[in-house]
């Protein structure tokens, strides 16, 4: 779909743009809770068998498709106990599925064709809740949602979680998820976890299949290993949380100008117990979000529903998309700078979903219980309407479709890397107008955890969203720009990419990063030692067998591999492998005016 609008006419731009977020958001902000539900991740040829599995983004970062020959859904340890142990007499491999696969990277995938798929879709139910103790058990397949509801009836809450509240329990153990503080335990969910009880496989003598029941007092080592598992030491059944007393926030957005930011960066996180930052760097500009703990008996009866994770009406989704595939086609800087402009301005005008009382904003502070103003993400909450709505990344509409680079930067170097960005923007100021075109860069702070496969160090995550193409093999507009900051952070600040999101490259020796490494994977051979929670691609990431980057023409472009030749990038549309401009060591694809094949060259 294209648009009639002139490309080089900013003004033009604005007012589409206006017109179409008017449209949008007033929709967003009308439809509270109707949109089609999200579809089940695993698809079948014939009731359970030929099954195939995707994420929720309708695409794995190699765009491979992921096969098994069967799908289980267990309602209950016992099943799961079963289930393992068939498939481990037989010497299948196996892997967890989730109800709403939200990891981008392939922790679904197994081997072959031949493997089973375990879904805990149906493992969703609260096992045991202790006011006293303030303790709270549940199966694995429980989302961040029931999870804090069920707290919630008993006067708890969970301190610290991600802000998108359709993720499941396991696959936040299996991926390290985290929301945003420096204090207490820091702002992983693992590290609120007091006992996890795990199925791996099992000798002849346990039957096939052992059920372990982990904590940090009886199995610490065990614990460590399994509070980020990576899902490739069995099926998580259940977990235990230790929660605490329900209490409310204070929470109010600023917006103000980058010029201090590096400093701000290292320090603010230490007087705001829930602070993150927005950051739109090609407009100078930060939202600071002051949010602190404050009584249960503060007046207030505030309402965090994000407005992006609301229910998108399908056709406004799709001219966005459309709009912007539009501008990556005629090279149209001006109008993703114009777009960005407009979108940021917007949700801060709208404070990004906060409401007073659930209904309408009056102004900050916005308090509100723990329950209502940590995560949200209401287009969940939906009817069948045939698609008419749906949450904007629905692989079965025109929606978002986009990479994900995510790394956390220890604290000690974030005004660094922070500069290196700046030096960025002042070399092109346009450059990273897409960012803020998926509202800008989201920064969470995280502490180090004693997990052998969390956080190292207390650090800033950065989530970086960014257009992606529906063909893999073109560039994208000032594409450079974020593969040096990606490379930047990963190899100059020796960052630690999220498990669950990023491109292939992020996850190039990863494990090397991580001194408890060897301790994970001595518990890893012990409970599965034929390897059958394993695949190709968790062997990879963990340095066991083969890398995990894939060489070929074009390889760059989508993450797979670090451009060592023009080839790897796409001479034939202009963009070759060069060094970066403010990191000398990064090679990225830079789109380069008047070269011709002839030209192309290796590095």
């Amino acid at each position: 779909m294209k648009f009639g609008y002139a490309p080089s006419n900013g003004s033009q731009n604005a007012m589409f743009w206006r017109t179409l977020l008017v449209f949008y958001y007033i929709f967003t902000l009308v439809l509270m809770a109707v949109s089609t539900p999200p579809e089940d991740p695993v698809k079948c040829v014939s009731g359970n068998t030929n099954c195939t599995v995707t994420n929720s983004y309708g695409a794995f970062p190699d765009r491979s498709t992921c096969r098994a020959a069967n799908v289980a859904y267990p309602t209950t340890e016992d099943e799961v106990v079963a289930i393992v142990a068939a498939a481990t007499k037989a010497g299948r491999k196996m892997r967890v599925t989730t109800r709403y696969s939200h990891s981008i990277t392939k922790l679904v995938c197994t081997d072959g064709t031949d493997g089973l798929f375990i879904s805990t879709k149906l493992l969703n139910r609260t096992v045991r809740a202790d006011a006293e103790a303030m303790t709270l058990t549940v199966e694995s397949g429980v989302t961040l949602r029931q999870l804090i509801t069920e707290a919630a009836k008993v006067g708890l809450a969970l301190p610290y979680a991600p802000y998108w509240w359709g993720l499941t329990v396991g696959g936040m153990m299996g991926t390290g998820a985290h929301g945003s503080s420096l204090w207490g335990k820091g702002s992983a969910v693992h590290d609120y976890v007091t006992e996890i009880r795990i199925v791996s496989p099992g000798s002849v003598n346990d039957g096939f299949a052992k059920v372990r029941v982990l904590s940090e007092t009886t199995t610490p080592n065990e614990f460590k290993a399994a509070k980020v598992s990576l899902g490739v030491l069995g099926v998580i059944s259940q977990v235990t949380f230790k929660l605490q007393p329900m209490f409310k926030r204070s929470l109010a957005y600023t917006m103000r100008n980058d010029s201090d930011f590096g400093d701000q960066a290292v320090s603010f996180g230490k007087k705001h117990e829930f602070a993150d930052f927005l950051w739109l760097p090609s407009q100078g500009k930060v939202v600071y979000r002051r949010d602190d703990r404050v009584p249960v008996n503060t007046s207030g009866n505030g309402l965090f529903d994000f407005l992006p994770f609301r229910s998108q009406l399908s056709v406004a989704i799709a001219i966005i998309r459309s709009s912007e595939e539009t501008q990556e086609t005629f090279r149209d800087a001006n109008g993703k700078c114009a777009g960005a402009t407009l979108i940021s301005s917007t949700l801060f005008a709208t404070s990004y979903g906060l409401t007073n009382n659930g209904l309408i904003f009056t102004g900050y502070p916005v308090i509100g219980s723990q329950n209502r103003m940590m995560s949200s993400g209401s287009c969940l909450d939906s009817l069948q309407d045939g698609l008419i709505t749906a949450c904007a990344w629905d692989s079965r509409i025109k929606g978002e479709f986009f990479h994900q680079t995510t790394f956390s930067v220890s604290l000690t170097q974030v005004k660094s890397f922070i500069n290196d960005i700046k030096s960025l923007v002042k070399i092109e100021p346009k450059s990273l107008c897409g960012l803020e075109l998926h509202y800008g860069i989201l920064m969470r702070y995280v502490r180090s955890s004693p997990a052998y496969l969390g956080k190292e160090t207390e650090a800033l995550d950065f989530d970086i969203t960014y257009y992606r193409a529906k063909d893999p093999l073109t560039p994208r507009l000032y594409e450079d720009f974020i593969e040096e900051i990606e490379q930047i952070a990963l190899f100059k600040y020796n960052a630690l990419p999220h498990w669950g999101k990023n491109r292939n490259l992020a996850f190039d020796g990863v494990i090397r990063k991580y001194k408890n490494a060897p301790a994970f994977l001595k518990v890893k051979e012990s409970y599965d030692p034929n390897g059958l929670f394993s695949s190709k691609w968790t062997d990879q990431i963990l340095g066991i067998k083969g890398n995990v980057t894939i060489v070929k023409d074009g390889c760059a472009l989508e993450g797979m591999c670090i451009c060592s030749e023009d080839a790897h990038c796409a001479p034939n549309k202009g963009y070759l492998c060069r060094p970066g401009k403010v990191y000398k060591e990064a090679m990225v694809c830079t789109r380069v005016s008047g070269i011709n094949m002839a030209q192309s060259v290796s590095y």
